[in-house]
């Protein structure tokens, strides 16, 4: 091998190391190509920088496509939110049937609730929400008109604010998005 004939190898594989390196820059690291998770940090560039948009649900699972990030929060909400799980589908505060809303308010006053089992301990035991540490997840019950019992609907919270809706008891569940 002549020395013009090994630098084009060596530019080659280096050149090929490079694009990879990129690739997985880009993503989040599963190879799978879709862009990272904004940063859940803490500190002052978190509340400044601009959230992402989350990953598209895998189409084959059947669960609802994210809907779009709002363009502009409406004024006096919470801004700079992002998904603790980019994957999972999320819907707008705004966009959640009447009942919901009130259960939202009921949390953010501290009750009272409706029902004595609303605020008990969400097991997670479908797996369906981020694994957090037994206790870390509270349900409660979203009145369901014209049902004899509680229904199948449920606003789920985090410990860290985080709130969950699902309309199916427990079968798919979206994050609720305050921003819209």
């Amino acid at each position: 091998m002549t020395s013009k004939n090994r630098l084009w190898t060596v530019l080659a594989v280096l050149f090929c190391v490079i694009a990879a390196a990129a690739g997985y820059v880009v993503s989040d690291g599963t190879g799978d190509g879709t862009p990272k998770a904004a940063a859940t940090s803490t500190g002052p560039a978190a509340a400044t920088s601009a959230p992402s948009a989350p990953k598209p649900s895998d189409p084959r699972s059947g669960a609802p496509k994210p809907s779009a990030p709002a363009t502009q929060p409406p004024a006096g909400a919470a801004t700079g939110w992002v998904p603790t799980d980019p994957a999972m589908a999320d819907v707008c505060r705004t966009t959640l049937p009447g009942q919901a809303l009130d259960t939202l308010g009921l949390i953010a006053k501290g009750g009272p609730y409706p029902y004595r089992s609303d605020g008990i301990v969400f097991e997670n035991r479908e797996s369906r929400l981020p694994r957090k540490t037994s206790g870390y997840y509270h349900e409660f019950t979203v009145v369901t008109p014209g049902s004899a019992d509680r229904g199948a609907r449920r606003v789920v919270t985090g410990d860290s604010g985080e709130q969950y809706w699902t309309a199916d008891h427990y079968g798919s569940f979206q994050e609720i998005d305050a921003r819209c």
